[in-house]
């Protein structure tokens, strides 16, 4: 019962009260320690992230409940319903300041609400709004090295496009690779600026979600 922005908050005290990391530090984050690892870097990133790993990451939101999906496919009729009523509490302003994950659910179809403009804390981090637009969350991202693992078989974040900086498009049902995003092609937060100075990396495993018995299948980039 802690939000993403006042967990990061914290975090960063103890970062920053540790001398051991007062020259950076590398930041490894499972499942949803990456929304941590990401909410530090564009909100504080000193001491800074020298390189981010990602394995399995909601670093760009969760947009079904888990389980109730399939990778690669279109949400079902039930679970679209699912998404959509989950979509109407979750950008509840009071929701908001209680729930960690509802801060990175990303339900496409509210997603040019303001609602979700307004209330959702990764909206702001992804920059969505234009009125509240942040450009020290922007120049805090460029300044980190990224790689990127997805699981391929992920039964907990969809879609599983999400743990290398994909989404689903607004309004829609296409699942988009990052270069085919609005985030990337507008830059919104830095992706398409770090990519271009260093490449993002991208690794995937065969199994489910944070299975340890997956194994590396390919290192690949967009």
């Amino acid at each position: 019962l802690k939000t993403m922005d006042n967990s990061i908050d914290y975090w960063a005290e103890k970062i920053r009260a540790d001398p051991e990391l007062a020259n950076g530090f590398n930041c490894i984050g499972f499942s949803q320690g990456n929304s941590q690892c990401r909410g530090y870097i564009q909100k504080y990133n000193d001491p800074p992230v020298n390189t981010f790993i990602s394995v399995h990451g909601t670093v760009m939101g969760v947009q079904a409940f888990p389980g109730c999906f399939s990778q690669g496919k279109p949400l079902g009729l039930l679970c679209r319903t699912f998404a959509e009523v989950l979509g109407d509490l979750a950008y509840n302003p009071i929701v908001q300041n209680i729930l960690y994950q509802a801060n990175y659910y990303r339900e496409t179809s509210k997603v040019q609400g303001q609602g979700y403009l307004k209330n959702s804390q990764i909206a702001q981090w992804n920059n969505e709004n234009p009125d509240t637009a942040n450009q020290t969350f922007k120049d805090n991202f460029i300044k980190t090295k990224y790689a990127m693992v997805k699981a391929a078989q992920d039964s907990m974040v969809y879609p599983n496009e999400g743990e290398q900086w994909g989404a689903i498009q607004d309004g829609e049902k296409t699942i988009e690779s990052m270069t085919e995003t609005k985030f990337y092609k507008q830059d919104l937060f830095g992706l398409k600026t770090v990519d271009e100075a260093h490449p993002i990396a991208f690794e995937q495993t065969s199994g489910n979600h944070l299975d340890r018995k997956s194994t590396r299948l390919n290192s690949s980039h967009s």
